[in-house]
Formats: structure tokens, C-alpha cells, sequence
């Protein structure tokens, strides 16, 4: 569904929204249900479910965004990062995997005390803030296995079967397919999944939620709401008074375009909605715009990660059947008797034919027995750790100073190094993978490290006093007013949970708080 609602370039009573992922296009259909009146850019195209194929390669290149990057650190150097050019953002992406932060997550600084090297605060946001918000956000996007919407849990492929095997071998209850925006059953005019396998390759019946197809038509549908797609915004301009005033921007024609705003909000990820506001410097914000303590682009969190793959003694198909339907989360909770903090889930990893697995398991390795691994695709088994990234000052999101892109601007340049916290997660989460698949009765189990980053966080932080971050608990920038931060940048911690059930959870509190502010004529 296209909407009719085209606002001009200068009507100074829009919001603009920066990006139409997670954050942007669910922040956008709230404030236009409200009658407030929104222009989205999207810096990729608009594609429709049948634009959707069910090849992994293809859907990689069509949804992804491949402009240039640096990388530094333990980063890839050749894809730094997975994040999405498209509208709908990563939501086309995803696995579906919908979580709630633990408690402690919201609290890091208080539960685990003073860690060296590590920027840790606790969020400005609280525990108890955010369950009604979590409450609305699974009914938003049927969350499969929630109380809130009564959906039972998707079933588990052989891929799980062999995780959970093995998990309660070694004593873990928690064990069962996660809470996922997938629908289980036809939920929301949306049909139940029919576990064709490609879920990161987007969801070619529409089962699995994502903003292309429901918060975006939702908000045209209300008329108050044009998304503009093709269109990379280029920077933010501000007033005399330091209020963000316009986003000037390359509409798909090649043409500079400059749309003013009552208020702007970027929700761009967390590289490019820091490099954003990294590029809108001036003589008032010389170092980028809201960065006047320098935290715009810093304490870049991508969650600790790894992967074990294990070769059984039957065909297992790891790729048939929902990507990641299982989980074991006995691990995820806080526990002072270890020796690290914080933790991590596991989490069933798909692989795709041979190549898939060649390319996963141990990249760059070879010889006869590799081979014959490789040749057993059929019968791997797979599982990812997910652990929580201590927040870094070092590790950031730059402006390279060598580097432009198409645009001619500069690139992000990302920096990460694991902190030794997050080396010591890693090694125990293989540890336990080990065991947990020798315990199902693997063969051979391959260990790997990171992949590139697909959970980017933390780059525009929430903070409760302004000298320690960005943006306060509602993600409106401590040095502009009318400034907000809309997506998972905002993280002051990683937790240990995929990021996205609390991006829409937090851009759907943020629309309440700008629809209040506007009524009472503050913004």
C-alpha cells in the first residue's frame, strides 16, 4: 500500500525520521497514528514480498549495506558488519529471535561493579520502565511463545533437536525454541510460518514480522506519513539557537534535497546514525552534532559471539525448518562464581549446503579431514553464542579520514577489540558447546570466533547524567532538544539478548513521549 501524504520541503512541522528499520519504522507508524505528521528517509529501495527469493547469496546482496567500510581491531576487514540497506531495515533480515533484557542488563554498573577497562553505567532506563513496553511491542509483532499474545512456540527442526539433546544431557532446563516474531499461527493478517528455511534471507510469505509490510503501509495507510525511499541523508543542520532545523539530503535522483523539521530522529543503526551526526559538525558543534562530551560514535558494543558446528552420526538438515529455533538460556543470568560477568545464550545456527558450511565452520581450512566434514554437510549440526559485549570508550564508530564513499563523504571506520571479559565468555561458551554436542555424540566440533557484526549497539548511549553519554532515557539528545536517537544506538548495554524486541519496545515509549511534548508545546 502506498500512502498519498507528500509534505513539502519546507514544512518546518514535520518530524523527520532517519531510516525505516526497527526503530525508524515502528517510531514512525506510532507518532502517525497519533496525527503527527512524519517524512521517512530511507537511504535503499522499497521491495515488495515478491521481491523475496529463497536464495541466501542473492537476498544478501539485494538487501545489504555494501558501501564502503574501514574496520580495525578483531573486526572483519571485509564485512565489518551485517546491517541492511532497504526499507524495513534489518527487520527484513533477521531471524525473527525477539528477547527481553534481563533485569541486572538494565543495571550493569550497579551488579557488576567496577570493571577494568570497561565504560560500564547503568542505563537512565529502568527494568520496570520497560515491561509494559515489551508488553506492547510482542503483541505489535506476534511474538511467538509470549504471554501477550497467547502464540505457542514455533517447533523446533532437527538442528534444535540436537541442541536440546544434548543441553539436558548436561543438566540445562531452559531449553526450548525462543520467543520469536514469527508467527506460529495467522496472526494479525499475517499468515502462520511454514518453516521454509530462509528467514534471514527475508520472509517470502510475510510470517515473520518486519516494518517493510506492516508498520510502514500501517503509517502511509493514516495519511500522515511519506517515506521516501533511495534518499541518503547527508547531514543535520541546525538553528541559531542549536534546535535541529533541517536534514539536507540525496534523493535517488542524485539531487541535494533539504527538508525542514520540527523535530529529527535518526535511526540509521549504530554505524551510520553516529557518522551521521559525526558529519553534521559546525562552528556550534565542532566535534558533531549532541557531541559535546565526545560519546557520539564510542562504547561500539556488537555482542560477544562464536560458533560451534558438530558432525553427527545422522542427517540432521540444519537447514530445513526456522534459522534459529532454539535456545538455551541457563547461561544468560548473572552468577558470581564464575569468572567473568554478565552471560551469554546459545543460540541453533543454520548453514546452507556445503559452501555454507565451508565458509562457517573454519574458514580458510583445508586438507583431507575438513573435506570430509565438508562432504557430511548433511549431518552438522550448528549453534552460536551470544554474549554480552562490555561497552569500550576504544572501541568506536569514526569518520575515516582517507576513505568516501559514493557520496564523497567520509566512511564509517569501525574499531573493535574483545575486552577480557568478553574472551572469557567465548572460551566457556565453547566449552559448553563442546560438551553439549559430545554429549549428543558428535564426532568432530568446530569452533570459530566472531562473524561479522550483526548486533551493533551502543554508539549514542542512554546516560542519566550528560557527561556519560548521549541521549537520556526516552533517547532525546542531552545537547539538542529537539534531537532523538531512535534505534539501537541508544544501548548502554548489550545484555545478552538480540537487540530488536527492545529497539521497537524503546521507539514505541519514544512516540509517546514526543507525542506529549508536542501537545504540551515543548517540542
Amino acid at each position: 500500500m502506498t500512502g498519498s501524504a507528500r509534505f513539502a520541503l519546507d514544512d518546518a512541522s514535520v518530524v523527520v525520521i532517519v531510516g525505516s528499520g526497527a526503530g525508524g519504522g515502528t517510531l514512525g507508524n506510532e507518532l502517525a497514528q497519533k496525527g503527527i505528521k512524519v517524512v521517512c528517509l530511507e537511504a535503499g529501495p522499497r521491495l515488495t514480498l515478491g521481491d523475496i527469493r529463497n536464495d541466501p547469496d542473492a537476498m544478501f546482496a539485494k538487501l545489504s549495506w555494501l558501501d564502503p567500510r574501514v574496520a580495525s581491531g578483531d573486526l572483519d576487514s571485509h564485512l565489518p558488519a551485517s546491517t541492511c540497506k532497504t526499507v524495513g531495515g534489518t527487520t527484513v533480515h533477521w531471524s525473527g529471535v525477539a528477547l527481553r533484557l534481563q533485569q541486572h542488563e538494565w543495571r550493569p554498573r550497579s551488579t557488576y561493579g567496577d570493571i577494568a577497562g570497561a565504560s560500564l553505567i547503568d542505563w537512565p532506563t529502568t527494568h520496570e520502565d520497560m515491561q509494559p513496553w515489551y508488553d506492547r511491542a510482542e503483541r505489535k509483532m506476534g511474538v511467538s511463545g509470549s504471554s501477550q499474545t497467547r502464540l505457542p512456540r514455533l517447533p523446533g527442526n532437527n538442528n534444535y533437536k540436537v541442541l536440546a539433546y544434548g543441553a539436558r544431557r548436561l543438566g540445562y532446563r531452559e531449553v526450548h525454541t525462543p520467543n520469536m516474531a514469527i508467527n506460529s499461527q495467522p496472526y494479525d493478517g499475517r499468515p502462520a510460518c511454514l518453516q521454509i528455511g530462509f528467514c534471514t534471507s527475508g520472509c517470502a510469505i510475510g510470517a515473520k514480522w518486519s516494518t517493510l509490510y506492516t508498520e510502514v503501509p500501517r503509517a502511509e495507510a493514516t495519511g500522515n506519513f511519506e517515506l521516501r525511499s533511495k534518499c541518503h541523508a547527508l547531514r543535520i543542520e541546525h538553528d541559531s539557537a542549536g534546535r535541529a532545523s533541517a536534514i539536507v539530503y540525496r534523493d535517488d535522483a542524485g539531487v541535494d534535497q533539504r527538508q525542514r523539521a520540527r523535530a529529527v530522529c535518526v535511526a540509521g543503526n549504530a554505524i551510520e546514525t553516529p557518522r551521521l551526526m559525526l558529519l553534521s559538525n559546525s562552528a556550534m558543534f565542532r566535534d558533531g552534532l549532541a557531541n559535546s562530551t565526545g560519546h557520539v560514535g564510542r562504547n561500539y558494543m556488537v555482542h560477544t559471539s562464536g560458533a560451534a558446528y558438530a558432525v553427527m552420526p545422522g542427517e540432521v538438515h540444519a537447514d530445513r525448518g526456522t534459522q534459529q529455533a532454539g535456545i538455551v538460556m541457563d547461561e544468560a543470568p548473572h552468577r558470581a562464581d564464575r569468572d567473568f560477568v554478565g552471560g551469554f545464550l546459545l543460540e541453533t545456527l543454520p548453514l546452507v549446503g556445503p559452501l555454507g558450511l565451508a565458509q562457517g565452520a573454519k574458514p580458510g581450512a583445508w586438507g583431507r579431514e575438513y573435506a570430509r566434514d565438508i562432504e557430511a554437510y548433511r549431518n552438522v549440526a550448528g549453534l552460536w553464542i551470544v554474549g554480552e559485549d562490555m561497552p569500550q570508550h576504544i572501541n568506536a564508530v569514526t569518520l575515516d579520514p582517507q576513505i568516501r564513499d559514493q557520496h564523497g563523504l567520509p566512511v564509517a571506520h569501525l574499531h573493535h577489540v574483545d575486552h577480557p571479559n568478553d574472551t572469557a565468555i567465548r572460551q566457556r561458551g565453547w566449552q559448553v558447546s563442546r560438551s553439549l554436542y559430545a554429549a549428543a555424540g558428535a564426532g568432530t566440533i568446530h569452533t570459530r570466533g566472531a562473524f561479522s557484526a550483526s548486533h551493533n549497539m551502543g554508539t549514542c548511549r542512554q546516560s542519566a547524567n550528560p557527561r556519560d553519554g548521549v541521549c537520556n532515557q526516552y533517547g532525546q539528545t542531552h545537547d539538542v532538544a529537539n534531537l532523538f536517537i531512535s534505534d539501537g544506538s541508544q544501548f548502554a548495554s548489550s545484555g545478552a539478548e538480540n537487540p530488536t524486541l527492545t529497539i521497537v519496545a524503546l521507539a514505541m515509549r519514544q512516540a509517546e513521549h514526543i507525542s506529549r511534548r508536542m501537545v504540551r508545546r515543548e517540542l
